[in-house]
């Protein structure tokens, strides 16, 4: 790659990376704002967490529809229309004079929160060389990451001081920025191979895409069941200001960063170790929380460490599935982060359950733990299974090599 297209892909990359940006505050900004929102909206707090778990529904279940209904256009015309719904659903949350609306607004807002991401994480493999394409994946998702370094802890101390709407009028403004920067960027008939849609829904069929979809639901429905009431947790059992609250968000999401980092290299490195042995870290770290929770420095500490955790493997992941659904990239990218969205929704809906029939906050990492080890449970099989298809290839290329000595 010379000097010049790689450039142009850095720039194309970091104008993917600011749409991520704008849709990562919008989905987890709502996480500091929960408060403030039931008290404006006369709801109880486990209703409005379910503003997280209807957006997270219709990215799991709507986005898949929405890539195949523009299969056939061309991925920036797509990725141009997809930060338009952005922009327009964002407006509508601002605008929403009622619970209902708002929810209705944010099922919008998030149809195209899967599409953009799955499309957007092949664009990205394609635009560098294929050594590098985990890592270029994971700087399409640092915008994720600074969302929630940046535009979630701003966010939630935006809405607090001027009101919530406010702050999604503040991510309409990110999304235009956002499309410009695609419009500017992006390069025109991008080479990313199409193929025929029935194809592409049997290749989602296979054993080990199952398998890393799962996984994928299972991680986020880890995070999900405790992360979605983090601001009730931290002001009602680690005593903190809801200002203190902005400030531990801005931990978390540092630590997403660095773990976001670490993800993109292993996953070139050693892909499925590496979620085994972060699983397996992850587990001891929410085993931790249930008793740091309570004390401010150890809870802080906590939560970095779980942000960089978690997210270091969200691109290792991603490219789990793009691998073993190599002849469905596109659709199975998407459906991936469908994936992801269903373990959001049902993490914060089985978090919600559980504080209705009465868990304590601080008990609430312990359903995190019990999906991680799940999780970890499914990692384990699939790599195994990964070794026998491995040691079936040399069995069968021994057995070949030998028949074709004997003819010789």
């Amino acid at each position: 790659m010379n000097i010049t297209s790689e450039t142009n892909s850095r720039a194309a990359l970091f104008a993917l990376a600011l749409a991520s940006f704008g849709i990562g505050t919008t989905e987890f900004v709502i996480m500091g704002l929960l408060p403030d929102v039931a008290s404006d909206l006369s709801v109880s707090i486990p209703q409005a967490g379910l503003l997280v778990t209807g957006y997270a529904l219709s990215v799991a279940f709507g986005s898949p529809f929405l890539a195949i209904a523009t299969a056939s256009m061309e991925r920036r015309k797509m990725l141009l229309l997809l930060m338009g719904v952005f922009i327009l659903g964002n407006l509508l949350c601002a605008l929403a004079p009622n619970y209902g609306l708002l929810m209705a607004a944010r099922i919008v807002t998030a149809l195209c929160h899967g599409a953009f991401f799955g499309i957007g994480s092949v664009v990205a493999a394609a635009l560098v060389a294929p050594h590098k394409k985990a890592q270029a994946i994971a700087l399409m998702f640092s915008g994720l990451t600074l969302a929630n370094v940046l535009g979630v802890p701003f966010g939630t101390a935006l809405g607090e001081a001027v009101g919530w709407r406010n702050t999604f009028f503040a991510v309409v403004v990110i999304g235009l920025a956002a499309a410009a920067a695609l419009y500017t960027w992006l390069p025109r008939g991008i080479a990313v191979e199409k193929v025929h849609l029935a194809q592409e829904v049997r290749a989602l069929g296979g054993r080990q895409v199952i398998l890393a979809m799962l996984i994928s639901v299972l991680a986020s429905a880890s995070l999900f069941s405790t992360f979605t009431y983090i601001a009730p947790i931290l002001e009602t059992v680690t005593h903190i200001s809801p200002h203190a609250v902005t400030a531990m968000l801005l931990l978390f999401g540092i630590g997403l960063t660095v773990g976001n980092y670490i993800g993109g290299r292993l996953g070139d490195w050693k892909l499925m170790p590496s979620v085994i042995g972060i699983f397996a870290m992850l587990i001891l770290v929410l085993i931790v929380f249930t008793r740091t929770s309570a004390f401010v420095w150890p809870a802080a500490m906590t939560i970095f460490c779980w942000g960089a955790l978690v997210f270091a493997l969200v691109s290792p992941l991603q490219m789990r599935v793009v691998n073993e659904a190599a002849e469905a990239p596109n659709l199975a990218s998407t459906v991936n982060q469908g994936a992801f969205n269903f373990g959001n929704a049902t993490g914060a809906w089985a978090g919600g359950a559980a504080l209705t029939y009465g868990l304590p906050y601080d008990e609430l990492a312990w359903i995190s733990m019990a999906l991680a080890i799940a999780a970890l449970m499914l990692c384990l099989y699939s790599y195994r299974l990964d070794g026998r298809l491995k040691m079936r290839m040399k069995i069968e290329t021994a057995s070949h090599c030998d028949f074709e000595k004997v003819k010789s």
